[in-house]
């Protein structure tokens, strides 16, 4: 006999135990995320088995915790083979009976901070609260600031105070040795922000800010690598538009090609974000301000076409969502790179690099070829800055050249 749970699942037992009321719920669950029927079937099944072997150890609903899932674990690989996916399945089962209130959230006990973990967690409170800086630049700071703490006092007790000029110097002779230029002026700067935030705090007396090295980083000392125009075509030709994630995959290319927006603007466009009737865009562009683009009509075709006839049913607003379970939108800006980089394999194409880019910088060459300043480049990229924009007149080697000044004495 099979015993039906929400229309799509047999089962060859009645269900039985704590859960039984609750797995046709977590059925719907898994079903809207996108999940596929042999997944939904196996994550059923294991669901079902759970609340049974709940029954037998005595278990109530509201006790149930991640330890009773290690512990039925055991119990099942002495009777059954374990599948892949099994642990999975029921950690998303544990999730969903946390979301709806049935068991208590897993507290998962935090190990005793080091002494410098707590010096760089004050520090990461100083710079979130006080200065209110953006959270990508905290996460940037943090580690610079982990490594040279430990690398003056090791696991012991941290006192700042005891700091000196030459502890500074030498770790940052040391780190810049093996890091990028870009970077390295990244590491004296997060340096300093320390140094300065010590001393805000009284636990310097001295300006050991001052005694960070600079690090050569000449501005502009290379050209920005983009992808040709031709790659850019036969890359948008190699996409298969007759799948759901080639049109997805298409219009994220065309956004890159067309806009030149980031890989972070594409992942976090939201529906309401597309004005169709004025043909614009709302861009969230860096430090939480937001653009008003105009968006091509091959764009907006594209997205149109994804949305009606691609992008699975989600409450997601996302406009680009995961084309695997669980349907979501995407995570950050790595995923949308994700997605350029296999396109690009996947088309046999040997670009100058693999990310989302390059695409910005063959939008900036372009335009600068076809006549407009590096103003209106600037404001299409939404540079905050002038300064950011004039690498672009590299590119243009033509009129360079009429700025070159003859050589004494003619060519020789």
């Amino acid at each position: 006999m099979k015993y039906i749970i929400d229309k799509q699942v047999a089962l060859t037992r009645p269900l039985e135990g704590p859960l039984a009321a609750h797995i046709a719920s977590f059925s719907r669950s898994i079903s809207n995320q996108g999940y596929s029927a042999c997944s939904m079937n196996r994550q059923v099944q294991i669901a079902a088995g759970f609340s049974r072997w709940l029954k037998q150890s005595g278990i109530e609903l509201g006790s149930v915790c991640s330890d009773h899932a290690v512990r039925y674990f055991r119990y099942r690989a002495r009777h059954v083979r374990l599948a892949r996916g099994d642990r999975a399945a029921l950690r998303h089962l544990l999730d969903f009976l946390e979301h709806e209130g049935l068991i208590a959230g897993q507290k998962i006990p935090e190990r005793r901070p080091t002494p410098v973990e707590r010096h760089v967690r004050a520090y990461e409170e100083y710079l979130r609260d006080a200065r209110a800086l953006a959270r990508v630049t905290i996460i940037n700071y943090l580690p610079f600031i982990r490594d040279f703490l430990k690398t003056c006092f090791g696991d012991g007790r941290v006192r700042v105070s005891r700091l000196r000029a030459v502890d500074v110097v030498r770790f940052v002779q040391q780190q810049a040795s093996r890091l990028r230029p870009k970077r390295a002026k990244l590491m004296t700067t997060a340096l300093r922000s320390f140094l300065r935030y010590a001393r805000y705090r009284g636990n310097i007396t001295l300006d050991l800010a001052a005694a960070v090295p600079t690090v050569a980083n000449w501005s502009m000392s290379s050209i920005p690598r983009s992808i040709p125009t031709e790659q850019i075509r036969q890359l948008l030709a190699s996409i298969d538009r007759r799948s759901a994630t080639g049109r997805r995959d298409y219009a994220i290319l065309l956004l890159l090609a067309r806009l030149g927006l980031r890989a972070g603007e594409v992942a976090f466009l939201e529906l309401d974000d597309i004005d169709w009737s004025a043909g614009q865009l709302s861009v969230h562009g860096k430090s939480g301000q937001r653009s008003a683009l105009p968006l091509p009509a091959d764009v907006g075709k594209a997205i149109a076409e994804y949305l009606r006839h691609g992008r699975p049913l989600s409450p997601c607003r996302r406009v680009f969502l995961r084309s695997r379970a669980p349907i979501a939108g995407f995570r950050g800006s790595i995923a949308v790179s994700s997605v350029v980089r296999r396109c690009i394999q996947r088309a046999g194409i040997s670009s100058p690099t693999t990310g989302a880019h390059q695409f910005r910088h063959a939008l900036a060459t372009e335009m600068l070829r076809h006549g407009a300043s590096l103003g209106e480049i600037g404001e299409l990229l939404g540079h905050h800055h002038p300064d950011t924009t004039t690498i672009y007149a590299k590119v243009d080697i033509k009129a360079l050249r009429k700025l070159a000044v003859p050589w004494p004495g003619g060519v020789q």
